[in-house]
């Protein structure tokens, strides 16, 4: 779930070169923090040799071979590990806390390259430098210079994201105190600020504390000031408030069947969709439920509301959902329809019985297909000429559903210029790859072909494999599409001769030299001895 030291990495070095918090990471971003934890660890630690090149080279410029062999317990040859203890003196000096003295010295050393050192904690400041020593302080790879800077949290708010990571630290004393100063400091002002992280820290073993904590700040809170949680960009921020608003009654149905038809979160709009559908609903208030669920853009969102349709009383209103552009909602429709008496079958047929007319809904074709019978294949065989794209792609995948498909009535609109039905065409072509002229696709693979034929043919001779299909990934190679040569080249890295693949057949042999450079010398000759070939 952490960034690693990619980011986090890069902050901790940005900081102790004397870049200011807010500028060295972005304070709003739960990534950066739990990044930011990582990284410092991890600069502490190895002596930076897992940052990028260029952050690394920076940090380690005044840490020479002669400087380090000066110092004790320095090797000349490793000049980084005597930067890195320079670093963790500078971090640490202010924070170690020596046998008997119950509180920590306050001794703050000197910073990088010389710099004098701040004596922004010893006097209770927040200076910049003090703010930065803090931060590093906190993520340190020692538990007792993390636990003695919890103690100088209080005066350095925007560094309460760090004391939520310690909430959940490994070592029980620093996961303790934490846990107790982040209660005392917990209010809902600073719970709507820092819900994204908790919810991120919550995921870990021992982050349970945090998600408790934040759970009974907000069920305290107004109601007013949760509604910017509703609508935060993260969704998890938005799952869990609005979980806890369904909860505790906070939304109307109408405001809850509002939330499920404007996100894009799958799980919110279940979430809201049933707890406003479960409310008690009678008379007029069903209109202000039913039509933003009906109205919404997403399927879950519809398909639950066509579904209230028949409790509201209303069911002569599903019939307008028969032709929805969803599955789910149109099974729903169905559903409905059947509970109120009236098969939805003869109702699709009806508006399928006129091929050549404008007036042909694709939902009504692709509707009868999936409650049809396969004797109702002789509607949709008509409509594979009919002038609507959409018409014609759902007349196909109609015909698959019902599982009547002829490979000879369909192979010609390999060549339509719908790229819907083109994509449909060929899904309902893949069980039949083996009886497909393989002439005629191999022809549908040239240059002056449109990019959705060419992929189509390709995707068949690929399906089939053997011989045929490495003869196309081949002439492949050097196509000018990325994407298609892309594809092509990972076919024949992935190919293995076949039941259907002659032994010793010496083509074989000639496109895999031509796809040398794909391949080690070793994993080459592997593949021609598995197609018989030797040499």
């Amino acid at each position: 779930m952490d960034d690693g030291i990619g980011s986090g990495g890069t902050a901790a070095v940005r900081l102790i070169r004397g870049t200011p918090l807010t500028e060295a990471l972005d304070p709003a971003d739960p990534r950066a923090w739990t990044a930011f934890d990582v990284g410092v660890r991890q600069v502490l630690r190895y002596g930076h040799a897992l940052l990028p090149e260029k952050e690394r080279t920076a940090v380690l410029r005044s840490g020479t071979a002669g400087e380090a062999a000066s110092r004790p317990g320095t090797s000349a040859r490793h000049p980084a590990t005597g930067r890195s203890d320079r670093l963790r003196r500078w971090v640490t000096a202010g924070f170690h806390r020596p046998a008997g003295s119950p509180e920590p010295p306050t001794g703050l050393g000197r910073l990088p390259h010389g710099r004098p050192g701040a004596d922004g904690l010893r006097s209770g400041s927040a200076g910049p430098d003090a703010r930065a020593r803090l931060a590093l302080a906190l993520c340190h790879p020692d538990g007792r210079v993390r636990e003695a800077a919890l103690e100088r949290v209080a005066g350095h708010p925007v560094l309460l994201p760090l004391l939520v990571i310690r909430a959940g630290d490994r070592v029980m004393p620093v996961r303790e105190r934490a846990r107790h100063l982040l209660g005392e400091r917990l209010d809902v002002e600073t719970a709507v600020v820092l819900a994204p992280l908790i919810l991120r820290v919550g995921r870990r073993d021992r982050g349970t504390f945090g998600l408790e904590l934040l759970d009974g700040v907000l069920r305290r809170a107004p109601r007013e000031r949760l509604l910017p949680l509703h609508t935060h960009t993260d969704r998890t921020v938005r799952r869990f408030t609005l979980r806890l608003a369904v909860e505790e009654g906070l939304l109307s149905p109408g405001e809850l069947a509002r939330r499920a038809a404007w996100d894009d979160d799958a799980v919110v709009q279940g979430l809201c969709a049933d707890a406003a559908l479960a409310a008690p609903t009678d008379g007029g208030d069903w209109d202000e439920v039913l039509e933003p669920l009906l109205g919404a853009r997403n399927p879950r969102a519809r398909s639950a509301g066509v579904t209230a349709l028949r409790r509201a009383g209303r069911p002569e209103r599903a019939v307008e959902f028969l032709i929805d552009r969803s599955a789910v909602v149109r099974a729903c429709a169905r559903y409905v329809v059947r509970q109120h008496g009236t098969d939805p079958l003869p109702w699709y047929r009806k508006r399928c019985a006129d091929p050549a007319g404008p007036a042909v809904p694709p939902g009504a074709v692709i509707g009868l297909a999936e409650c049809g019978e396969r004797a109702d294949a002789e509607l949709l065989w008509p409509l594979l000429a009919h002038p609507a794209p959409a018409v014609r792609a759902r007349a196909v995948a109609g015909l698959r559903i019902l599982d009547v498909t002829d490979a000879a009535r369909l192979l010609p609109l390999l060549d339509d210029p719908a790229p819907g039905v083109v994509r449909e065409t060929t899904t309902a072509l893949l069980p039949f790859v083996g009886t497909l002229p393989d002439g005629l696709l191999m022809a549908r693979l040239g240059a002056e072909r449109s990019r959705p034929v060419r992929v189509a043919a390709f995707r068949l001779l690929d399906a089939r494999g053997g011989l045929i299909g490495l003869r196309a990934a081949v002439a492949l190679l050097n196509d000018p599409d990325d994407k298609l040569r892309r594809w092509a080249g990972q076919s024949v890295q992935r190919w293995h001769p076949g039941a259907n693949t002659p032994r010793g057949e010496a083509e074989v042999g000639e496109l895999l030299d031509r796809a040398r450079h794909l391949f080690s010398d070793y994993v080459l000759h592997r593949r021609k001895w598995e197609a018989g070939l030797t040499g």
